[in-house]
């Protein structure tokens, strides 16, 4: 069975890495996070208070974003340390929603992802994989749901955390990163013309699963 690239982008809190992990995992596939490379270089900016585009940028050859495997789960590592646990509040969401309009920060990153994928057998999930990273990939998904939606499952997620969020702060939160990566002038978040679409604010899991694992199936044949 021939091997394929599976690019996932869509808005923010429509559960890509929780798709795509999945989707790679029925498949044999390696996932990639890309909006968790993103998250690590918005916590060194964070960490180290560069607030600068050209400050950002000339720290890009100091900062090194891997994955490593821990407890047989995927987590991102920024310059060797495991920082999973640090890059999935809303403070560093901003970070990275900020720093991934930077040119530069793109480039950086995007040339990382192309070589991830050089083999085939991969899911990618973010906002410009189909458009831009790999815009020949052969099945390309398009997530979406309600900003309402979303923002209760952020809310939910952070609640699950311990934290204590406020559900119209998160709401407001939502609807600025969408309107910040969808009008960002470097790589906007758009659907590809060729990207199926999958609106799942009414679907459970398991439901949006079958209606992906099938079109992953039938690109496969």
């Amino acid at each position: 069975m021939k091997k394929l690239i599976v690019a996932i982008d869509g808005y923010s809190s429509c559960g890509k890495s929780t798709i795509a992990k999945a989707l790679a995992k029925y498949a044999g596939y390696t996932y990639v996070d890309t909006g968790a490379m993103y998250r690590a270089i918005g916590l060194y900016t964070l960490r180290h208070g560069l607030t600068d585009e050209a400050a950002i940028i000339s720290a890009l050859p100091g900062i090194h974003v891997g994955f490593v495997m821990a407890d047989g789960v995927q987590h991102v590592t920024l310059n060797g340390e495991d920082v999973e646990q640090f890059i999935r509040t809303l403070e560093v969401g901003n970070c990275a929603s900020r720093v991934s309009a930077i040119k530069e920060v793109r480039a950086y990153l995007v040339a990382q992802q192309q070589k991830m994928g050089e083999a085939k057998g991969i899911v990618m999930d973010g906002r410009d994989i189909g458009t831009v990273v790999f815009p020949n990939a052969e099945l390309k998904l398009f997530l979406t749901a309600t900003p309402e939606v979303r923002a209760q499952r952020r809310f939910d997620e952070l609640v699950e955390k311990g934290l204590k969020p406020d559900y119209q702060a998160v709401l407001a939160d939502v609807n600025d990163r969408d309107y910040r990566d969808t009008h960002r002038a470097e790589s906007p978040l758009r659907q590809a013309e060729d990207a199926i679409v999958v609106d799942n604010s009414t679907l459970t899991r398991e439901q949006q699963m079958e209606v992906i694992i099938r079109l992953f199936d039938e690109k496969c044949k």
